[in-house]
């Protein structure tokens, strides 16, 4: 990888921990952090830890006796998660083939991305083999995107203006949102005492403007598809009208959001 491009990655990774992870994602740490039943002294992986929310969240419970471990396949965002906790022990790897012996961690943890694995079933079994005989595992994924409207609309934006693909990277995080579809997959994988909670949330941006900008800036980029400022600055105007609807009295873009919480045992 060039130099040039790396820098690019790494831009593309600060302005998703900058744009989205305040925005969306940091809500979610905690109960993700609860589900998985972290304790003071535990070991934790963070699997698909991008820039870090979750890696970083664990590392504030598990304190000084406790060891947290983030993976990524990401080289930006790995650099990225570096700079914001250099205390994690960041690596570069996939899910599939996790670099850690049997039996290693207390708890494993993935918040939102699981949508994005190859080949998912594997990726839980090995989440499952890094497991202590004890030990929990915790994923969050986006419930389906017809439950998660406000994406749903600027998904139909985005294939209307920019074309399939950018309106794909916005659907890809939906993809697992049946309830039937997952426990299909952690029963399949060999996880013992699947639960799976539904939890509401909800996303809060500056403007429309900030939150579609967000996604064109940061989310799309990290997906491989980068627009040009005119096809940007078009978008962000014809958004203003199709997305008026979530525009709360204080001008704010403020929506509800939806996912599941899986989580699982050993046998």
């Amino acid at each position: 990888m060039s130099e040039h491009s790396l820098n690019d990655q790494i831009q593309a990774a600060f302005g998703y921990e900058e744009l989205l992870v305040p925005a969306i994602f940091q809500q979610w740490t905690e109960q993700v952090l609860d589900a998985a039943e972290i304790r003071p002294g535990h070991s934790v992986l963070d699997v698909a830890c991008g820039t870090g929310v979750l890696a970083r969240a664990a590392l504030g419970r598990v304190g000084r006796a406790g060891h947290v471990s983030g993976i990524d396949p990401g080289p930006g965002m790995l650099a990225a998660a570096e700079r914001l906790a250099p205390q994690v022990e960041w690596r570069q790897a996939t899910a599939e083939s996790l670099p850690y012996p049997t039996g290693s961690f207390d708890a494993v943890v993935s918040q939102f991305g699981l949508m994005f694995f190859t080949e998912r079933r594997e990726a839980v079994r090995e989440m499952l083999r890094v497991l202590t005989p004890d030990g929990r595992l915790a994923v969050a994924v986006w419930d389906s995107l017809e439950n998660n409207s406000a994406y749903a609309a600027e998904v139909a934006l985005f294939d209307r203006l920019a074309g399939k693909p950018a309106g794909d990277a916005m659907r890809a995080p939906f993809v697992l949102g049946s309830r039937e579809d997952l426990r299909t997959l952690f029963n399949g994988a060999g996880v013992s005492s699947v639960t799976i909670a539904t939890r509401p949330g909800r996303a809060r941006f500056a403007n429309i403007r900030s939150m579609i900008e967000a996604d064109l800036r940061g989310w799309l980029p990290v997906m491989g598809v980068v627009l040009d400022e005119e096809r940007i600055e078009h978008i962000l105007a014809e958004a203003e009208t199709a997305l008026a609807h979530y525009v709360s009295t204080d001008g704010a873009m403020v929506f509800d959001l939806s996912a599941h919480i899986v989580t699982g045992s050993k046998r």
